[in-house]
C-alpha cells in the first residue's frame, strides 16, 4: 500500500469507513470538509471475439463508456454497455454523465443518497447510471479495503458456475464456440430462429454438458414453444429464458404453468418495480447491471425476488471485467449465473473476476476486485 493510501485510510477512520458500507451513518465528510468526489467518463469500442448473433440482430462490437470517480487519491472505476437494442449510445451516456455533479457530496458513503440523485436526473440512461453506480461501490470499498461481496456478508465459495453463450451461426460456427468453451460446465445457447433445432443437435454432437436456451423473445406461438420446450427437456436443457414477447403475459403465464422447465424473465423485467409484474409469470428472472442501473438495485431486486418465490439469475451485457466483476459481487445469491460478457471480447482493459473449471472465482482485492491492464 503507497503511503498516500495509508494516510488516507487512517485519516478516514477504518470503523466509521465499515459502519457507511453498511449503511450506517458515518462522519467521514466531516473528516474531510473540503474533499469532493469527481466524475469522468471516456468513450470505449469492445472488439467481439465472434459476430454475436440473436433472434434479432447480428453485431462485432459494443460501445461502452468508461467512467472514473475519484476521491482522496483513490479512484472507482465503472462502465456503461451500450448494445443497440437498449437504445442508449454514447451520445445519449455522456450527455447524461455530463449532467452529473458528484462534486456536490463531500461524503461517499452516502451512497443512497448519492444514487437517489443520479436516478433523479432522467427517466432512463440505466446504463449510464449503472456505471456511475458501480464506479461508487469500487471507490468506497476500496476506502475500506474491502471487497463488496463481504461488505453483503456473502461467502465466495458459494458462487455458482457461470454458462458461456453460443451465438446463433452456422453448424461449423457453433461446433468451433463449443470446442473453445471446453473448460465451461454449462453453456448458453441463443435460439430464436427457423433453425433452433439444428443448433442444439449440433451443439449435443459435440458435448453433453448442461445447455440453458434464450430465445431473446423469438417464439411467437405459446403450443408450439410448448411443444418446443418438451424436445429440448429431453436435450438436458435446464431452463429457457425469455421464450416469448414480454407483452404477451397472458400467454407466457400459461406456457409457464405448463413447462416442464424453468421460464427465467429477461428483457420485461429491469427494474425493482417490475419484479410483482413477473411473479406468477415467470419462475425466475435474470438481473443485469446494465438495466436496473447498478450494484445497488440489483441487491435490492433478488431479495424482492426471494421473497416473490422467483429464482434469481445474475447476468450481463457484453462488458469488460470491471461490469462483470461488479456483477460478481452478487453470485452467491443466485441459483444461475451468466457472467461471460468480459470473455467475449479481444480488448478487456481490465482484470477482475475469474473463471476457473468453470466457476465464478471472487479475489480479494477491495471494491468490485478489478485493476488496469
Amino acid at each position: 500500500m503507497d503511503h498516500n493510501r495509508r494516510n488516507f485510510i487512517k485519516k478516514l477512520g477504518w470503523v466509521a469507513g465499515g459502519l457507511a458500507a453498511t449503511g450506517l451513518k458515518c462522519q467521514a465528510g466531516k473528516i474531510f470538509p473540503r474533499e469532493k468526489m469527481k466524475l469522468s467518463f471516456e468513450p470505449y469500442n469492445l472488439q467481439l471475439r465472434h459476430t454475436f448473433t440473436l433472434a434479432n440482430s447480428s453485431r462485432n462490437s459494443t460501445p461502452v463508456m468508461l467512467t472514473k470517480i475519484e476521491y482522496g487519491g483513490m479512484v472507482g472505476y465503472g462502465e456503461a454497455s451500450m448494445p443497440p437494442y437498449l437504445g442508449e449510445t454514447r451520445e445519449t451516456a455522456a450527455r447524461f454523465l455530463s449532467g452529473t455533479d458528484l462534486s456536490q457530496f463531500n461524503d461517499p458513503f452516502r451512497i443512497e443518497e448519492i444514487l437517489e440523485y443520479v436516478d433523479s436526473l432522467a427517466p432512463e440512461n440505466r446504463a449510464a447510471k449503472a456505471s456511475v453506480d458501480i464506479a461508487l461501490h469500487d471507490l468506497t470499498g476500496k476506502l475500506i479495503q474491502m471487497p463488496w461481496y463481504k461488505v453483503w456478508g456473502l461467502s465466495s465459495e458459494d458462487t455458482p458456475n457461470t454458462s458461456f453463450t453460443i451465438g446463433i451461426d452456422t453448424p461449423e460456427v457453433v461446433r468451433q464456440k463449443v470446442k473453445e468453451a471446453s473448460r465451461f460446465k454449462i453453456l448458453k445457447v441463443k435460439l430464436g430462429r427457423e433453425n433452433d433445432r439444428e443448433i442444439i443437435k449440433t451443439i449435443r454432437s459435440v458435448t453433453n454438458v448442461p445447455l440453458c436456451v434464450d430465445v431473446n423473445e423469438g417464439w411467437t406461438d405459446k403450443q408450439k414453444a410448448l411443444d418446443m420446450i418438451w424436445w429440448l427437456k429431453e436435450k438436458r436443457i435446464e431452463f429457457v429464458e425469455q421464450p416469448m414477447p414480454g407483452k404477451d403475459r397472458e400467454g407466457l403465464a400459461w406456457l409457464t404453468e405448463n413447462s416442464p422447465l424453468p421460464v427465467i424473465a429477461d428483457e420485461p423485467v429491469q427494474r425493482l418495480p417490475d419484479l410483482k409484474k413477473a411473479a406468477g409469470v415467470y419462475s425466475g428472472i435474470n438481473i443485469k447491471l446494465m438495466k436496473c442501473t447498478g450494484m445497488r438495485e440489483a441487491y435490492k431486486m433478488i431479495i424482492l425476488a426471494k421473497a416473490l418465490g422467483l429464482k434469481v439469475m445474475i447476468g450481463c451485457m457484453t462488458e469488460t471485467s470491471c461490469a462483470v466483476s461488479a456483477a460478481a459481487q452478487l453470485s452467491p445469491l443466485a441459483q444461475w449465473a451468466d457472467l461471460d460478457g468480459n470473455l467475449l471480447i479481444t480488448n478487456d482493459p481490465y482484470k477482475g473476476v475469474q473463471v476457473i473449471d468453470g466457476k465464478i472465482t471472487l479475489n480479494n482485492k477491495p471494491g468490485i476486485g478489478i485493476e488496469k491492464r
